[in-house]
């Protein structure tokens, strides 16, 4: 494998703007290529918008989706790539020829899809079927995969990828500013996004505390070092529908260290060098090494009941 170089992005989606929010994700590839970046990616749909979709019905749901790869934003986004040479890894909703309808991530190259992925964890609309595989694709001779969002929370799925070859992690997310039963999580007022000029201050405040970044780098991190992979994390800034987003879009090494992050108000990219080195350096690969699958296979591969509680969601539908 050789070094490269790839970019994190965050901006403000506009909710079922796909005009809108591609000319953004084009502007924003163009200045990742601009900086030597050989690959993009961009926060759960981003394409699409998210949070407005808990407010739709299955009609509107697929109003919305798109199948893949012949919808018109794969179309769109291969254009992207081939104009700036540059892979680019986006989100939206997708659906099939059945009238299914999955939360999709995808990856493109100039000569269009290199990859799709449909979210294990899905919940933001209940027509929403989840996905049932993961994925494993080159992309400039890394072995790379895709966990979207909630699938990154549950740590199985990202060790999984992983043993399946994967050195790098694509993680989209629209998360943090959200309720939650863990200490000091709650949605941040949208005023303070209005008045971010005057008072950014307060602001970073909010998106730093609890409710935000520091509650990311509880878990993050982990995934990253206990696996010892590139964990290329994604994630709005602003307005997503009514709720406040804070960005901090990042990539951490398997070190568990952040190479790069967005730290601004701003539709930006972070880039970071990747390179093979560290991938057996780090403590991960050690781990990894000195596992011990006859003591806890079963155990970890025993049924249960599936349950998926997302406390926000919850207390919505109860108003």
């Amino acid at each position: 494998m050789k070094d490269i170089k790839i970019a994190t992005a965050q901006f403000e989606n506009r909710s079922g703007d796909k005009d809108y929010n591609l000319s953004v994700i084009r502007r924003l590839a163009a200045k990742a290529a601009s900086h030597g970046a050989n690959a993009v990616a961009f926060h759960e749909c981003s394409i699409t918008g998210y949070s407005f979709a808990r407010h739709l019905n299955k009609e509107q749901m697929l109003d919305l989706a798109e199948f893949i790869p012949d919808g018109p934003s794969i179309q769109k986004l291969t254009k992207i790539a081939y104009e700036y040479d540059i892979a680019v890894l986006a989100g939206l909703f997708e659906k099939d020829a059945d009238d299914r309808l999955y939360k999709a991530y995808v990856c493109v190259d100039k000569n269009g899809l290199v990859a799709k992925f449909r979210k294990l964890h899905p919940f933001i609309n209940p027509h929403l079927t989840p996905g049932s595989e993961y994925v494993i694709f080159d992309l400039l001779g890394w072995k790379c995969s895709m966990l979207i969002c909630y699938d990154n929370n549950i740590i199985e799925n990202v060790r999984a990828v992983k043993l399946m070859g994967a050195d790098i992690v694509f993680m989209p997310h629209v998360t943090m500013c959200t309720p939650s039963t863990r200490p000091g999580a709650g949605f941040v007022d949208p005023k303070l996004w209005d008045n971010r000029e005057a008072d950014p201050t307060t602001l970073h405040q909010e998106f730093d505390g609890l409710k935000g970044r520091a509650w990311l780098m509880k878990w993050l991190p982990a995934r990253a070092y206990d696996n010892a992979i590139y964990a290329i994390f994604s994630n709005p800034i602003g307005m997503d529908d009514d709720q406040l987003k804070n960005g901090c879009s990042m990539i951490i090494d398997p070190f568990g260290d952040i190479m790069a992050e967005c730290r601004s108000f701003d539709n930006e990219v972070a880039i970071a060098l990747i390179t093979p080195e560290k991938l057996t350096q780090a403590g991960g690969y050690r781990y990894l090494k000195a596992r011990r699958p006859e003591l806890y296979g079963n155990i970890i591969a025993q049924s249960h009941q599936s349950e998926q509680k997302v406390v926000w969601m919850k207390e919505e539908s109860n108003k």
